[in-house]
């Protein structure tokens, strides 16, 4: 039996990857109100709203848990994410996020550690004192790149994988999906319930689209699955496209293709411009419910109370955010044969 704690956990993206591997989450923490009801509605754990840094490590185990225990988490990838563009200072307080979670580790020294985060994170030297740390304290660590497509997540979304163990040698699982096998867009959205922008599905308020201007709606429909705004008439390009400077920014204003796994589902994903976010055929961008699905959530995932008001920006933040709830599996499989493999060794 496994009892693992979901640190920085969000709206439960982990944690229910982690309970579908067959691990039990016993408590997820964050800062985040708007977490609570998502978090507990879909998963069995308790929600605590403290932030990591006055958590008291006697807090986050079952003292009479006699099995094997996990702490797992993604710590908030602002600063090592590629799309702060540098606008994130190394100052930045949530860099001590990660330290927080070292010392939670030294002070409860769990069987396993196990954390997904940005992949420039690897590249940063409190990535590295992390990991001397983990040596320090006994644990083998492996980490690793990975692209979610090779898991069965319907998106290319690369993320960085650590795992730790106090038991040997701890690997990630191969990847179970190869390009030609890879979940789609169209695997995964094409049953939904055809809207129209600015429009909801009465059965599913999640399924809501953004409303677009006249001008998006002219972009739209100029727009080709997989294809760029160099595609458009040139009465349509946006004037900072036209500059030299902007001529290398193709990817935005996109739509995403039926044949293949989605782009990278970013806080903003709920927007036509702000990326190739823009259904494969019907003229508005992806709706909150297809962002989450696309992020290999349950269909039914609730994340609102029932009348709550739709609002897409906290929306897309807490889902673009999240932890792909597949690669959550992932992790809590290897975790589990990690053990059954070394229970064999022995």
């Amino acid at each position: 039996m496994i009892e693992a704690v979901d640190l920085f956990c969000g709206v439960g993206g982990l944690t229910k990857g982690l309970e579908k591997a067959g691990i039990s989450v016993s408590l997820g923490i964050d800062i985040d109100p708007y977490c609570e009801y998502p978090y507990e509605a879909n998963n069995k754990a308790k929600f605590l709203l403290k932030s990591i840094e006055k958590i008291d490590a006697s807090v986050l185990f079952t003292k009479k848990h006699k099995g094997y225990r996990l702490l797992a988490g993604c710590a908030p990838c602002q600063p090592f994410s590629k799309y702060s563009q540098g606008n994130e200072k190394k100052s930045d307080k949530r860099w001590k996020l990660l330290h927080e979670f070292r010392r939670l580790i030294e002070e409860t020294e769990p069987d396993f550690v196990a954390m997904e985060n940005v992949p420039g994170l690897q590249k940063e030297k409190v990535f590295r004192d992390f990991l001397r740390s983990l040596t320090n304290l006994g644990y083998s660590t492996s980490y690793q790149v990975v692209n979610c497509a090779d898991y069965g997540v319907p998106q290319q979304r690369n993320r960085l994988v650590l795992l730790a163990s106090k038991h040997g040698e701890i690997n990630l699982i191969p990847p179970t999906h190869s390009p030609s096998k890879y979940k789609t867009v169209s695997d995964v959205l094409s049953k939904l319930e055809p809207i129209k922008a600015g429009h909801s599905d009465d059965k599913d308020p999640l399924h809501h689209s953004a409303s677009l201007t006249p001008i998006n709606l002219k972009r739209i429909k100029a727009s080709r699955p997989g294809g760029t705004w160099r595609d458009w008439d040139k009465s349509l390009v946006a004037k900072c496209h036209r500059k030299s400077t902007g001529k290398t920014y193709p990817s935005v204003y996109g739509r995403m293709r039926w044949d293949q796994p989605s782009p990278t589902i970013t806080t903003q994903f709920y927007g036509f411009g702000n990326g190739r976010f823009g259904h494969p055929e019907q003229h508005r961008a992806i709706s909150i419910r297809e962002g989450a699905i696309l992020q290999s959530f349950p269909k039914g995932y609730k994340f609102l109370k029932k009348g709550q008001k739709v609002e897409l920006t906290f929306l897309g933040r807490l889902i673009g955010n999240a932890v792909p709830v597949k690669l959550g599996e992932v992790i809590g499989k290897s975790i589990k044969l990690h053990i059954k493999e070394t229970k064999r060794k022995k």
